[in-house]
């Protein structure tokens, strides 16, 4: 079967081809650990926990990355303000509560995850890379890389390069607010005094590396300087990514990933989450409020990844109706049995093989978990009417429940 994705590069619909058959590497970009992840983040890393299950399911052998992003203004800034002495009596408590949360919303994670503080001496070395190609320069104990000098920049966003400006802009900040283009050359390298604790001595002095080029560093370290696919929020459209693959490819000159993929926001009321309107959901909060671990996952998952969800009073009602039809139908064919006789029911069978192959075409199209629901609930609505005229046996019993099964292992929330 082949899987169709929504590539952010291309904007188009294309059919999924890894560079190697059957071997797929995959980069999930993780959470910025100087705060805790909140629900629209974990939004983000289950569409990649259903496309990394989808994959193996049919046949693919996936290499996944997912990482921490423990040095940055941010966390500096944070850890400076409650007088820490290093970023890890800061970011590890929020590692702590992440992986709880993940083993909650079943979330698999890699064995092994980067920081972006043990990867340090691979950022410097990409630096080197770029400042010996021209792609990068000094700015006092700053090193900025200048946009100009990679072709196609601003492509994955479809940045409008005829609005760069005549004179040399720089950007000294990891990040900025909104969703906005800075116009100019782009911090690398944080320069710092001696007496810094975060801050690192290496080959082209002391200081720490800009976000801008630690995800390239703990890819290039860990999964080399290509990839199948690369993930992430659609926030990171605005710089971030385009960021990562000029950096990656301008030290490489290869192409870093031919498919893109990007989750939309989770709003809140019709409002982006922000610390400075108050309105920021985290998994701990809905299960405070008697939410299971399984409807929060369902939730999560109960619009298309590319499509804005409003956490509000209608979309949960519209998610718990569905959740609770879907489940109920689940337990009547997981609690009872079905007429007599162990042949397949002759008139059941097309019906029970649809079950399991109409959702892999759903869920092999750009990941369509909404019509795959809908659709599991209708085949399942029609298997309970079968069942009630007696058409079904129990090798039929056995048939559905195995589909139902093999769904769960990529859905997560059937059972």
């Amino acid at each position: 079967m082949k899987v169709f994705i929504q590539n952010t590069l291309t904007r188009n619909k294309d059919v999924f081809k890894p560079r190697k058959d059957k071997e797929v590497k995959m980069f999930t970009c993780g959470p910025s650990v100087y705060n805790l992840p909140h629900i629209g983040n974990y939004r983000t890393y289950l569409f990649e926990d259903v496309l990394e299950r989808m994959l193996e399911f049919m046949g693919y052998r996936v290499n996944r990355m997912l990482n921490f992003t423990d040095v940055e203004d941010k966390a500096v800034n944070e850890a400076r303000s409650r007088g820490f002495q290093s970023l890890s009596e800061l970011t590890r408590p929020n590692e702590e509560q992440f992986f709880k949360d993940a083993q909650a919303l079943k979330i698999r994670i890699p064995e092994q995850i980067p920081r972006s503080s043990t990867s340090v001496e691979q950022a410097v070395d990409l630096i080197l890379r770029l400042l010996d190609h021209k792609h990068a320069y000094r700015h006092g104990r700053d090193v900025f890389f200048d946009p100009l000098t990679y072709e196609g920049f601003g492509r994955l966003y479809g940045l409008d390069m005829s609005q760069w400006p005549a004179q040399r802009v720089r950007y000294r900040k990891d990040t900025y607010p909104g969703q906005r283009w800075n116009l100019g050359d782009f911090i690398l390298w944080h320069g710092a005094k001696k007496d810094d604790p975060f801050a690192w001595e290496t080959r082209i002095g002391y200081g720490r590396p800009s976000w801008n080029i630690q995800d390239p560093a703990m890819i290039s370290k860990h999964m080399g300087f290509e990839l199948d696919i690369f993930c992430g929020g659609v926030d990171n459209l605005y710089r971030h990514h385009d960021y990562n693959l000029a950096v990656m490819e301008s030290v490489s000159g290869t192409t870093l990933a031919s498919c893109w993929m990007h989750a939309e926001h989770l709003l809140v009321d019709g409002t982006k989450m922000s610390k400075s309107k108050g309105n920021i959901v985290y998994p701990a909060d809905l299960f405070q409020k008697d939410w299971s671990s399984d409807f929060l996952r369902f939730f999560l998952l109960s619009v298309h990844y590319r499509t804005k969800l409003d956490l509000n009073d209608e979309s949960i009602d519209q998610a718990w109706k569905k959740f609770t039809t879907l489940r109920s139908l689940v337990r009547e064919f997981l609690h009872s049995k079905a007429g007599a006789g162990d042949a397949r029911h002759e008139n059941a069978g097309p019906v029970v093989r649809t079950l399991l192959d109409g959702s892999l075409i759903f869920l092999a199209d750009d990941l369509d978990i909404p019509s795959t629901v809908n659709f599991l609930i209708k085949n399942l609505e029609q298997l309970q009417a079968m069942k009630k005229d007696k058409k079904l046996s129990s090798d039929n019993l056995e048939d559905i429940l195995s589909s139902l099964d093999k769904l769960d292992q990529i859905l997560g929330f059937i059972f």
